[in-house]
């Protein structure tokens, strides 16, 4: 499975893109996972839910099936979060999975950067930053003196383009 990342500060456009990406990507005929990393506590499900109350009462792992979906809930329960390699353990193979997020993690990445949050760009100091998907183009001061590939935010066409070409699934699957 290849493995490319998705990242950038709050507010840049990281879930948008991400949602884009695996759009066109799967429309191209790849099959995509994605893994999205939290800085909080993530709950899908709710109090009172039969799923919720077996976690409540000290299940170490849930997992809710239906025949549309299933899902397993790992509770950490103080242990330290696992690695993204970890995760990725768990997934079924694919032709790419993308990665929201894991801003330190050494795999590649895209930084979505939106100049109006005020945040400086990651890539100047992250060498796994291969290009910057940002919302004003490349002549922005803020993006003067970047030494990767400054793509428009918003040509998702593009940015798969890019990003399939990075490892090597380049072209449409019959």
């Amino acid at each position: 499975m290849k493995l490319y990342g998705v990242t950038g500060w709050k507010n840049s456009g990281k879930t948008g893109l991400m949602e884009r990406l695996v759009a066109e990507i799967t429309c191209r005929g790849y099959t995509v996972s994605t893994v999205k990393h939290a800085h909080h506590a993530t709950e899908i499900d709710h109090p009172g839910r039969d799923s919720y109350r077996h976690r409540e009462a000290g299940a170490a792992q849930v997992i809710v099936a239906s025949p549309v979906r299933w899902a397993l809930m790992q509770e950490l329960r103080g242990a330290p979060e696992p690695p993204l390699a970890d995760l990725i353990a768990h997934l079924a193979p694919v032709d790419l999975v993308l990665v929201e997020g894991y801003k330190r993690a050494p795999h590649p990445k895209i930084e979505a950067h939106r100049p109006e949050t005020g945040q400086p760009l990651l890539a100047p100091e992250n060498p796994t930053i291969r290009a910057v998907a940002s919302s004003v183009g490349g002549a922005h001061p803020t993006l003067s003196g970047l030494t990767v590939q400054v793509l428009p935010l918003d040509d998702t066409a593009a940015i798969a383009d890019f990003l399939l070409n990075e490892v090597g699934l380049v072209g449409a699957r019959a």
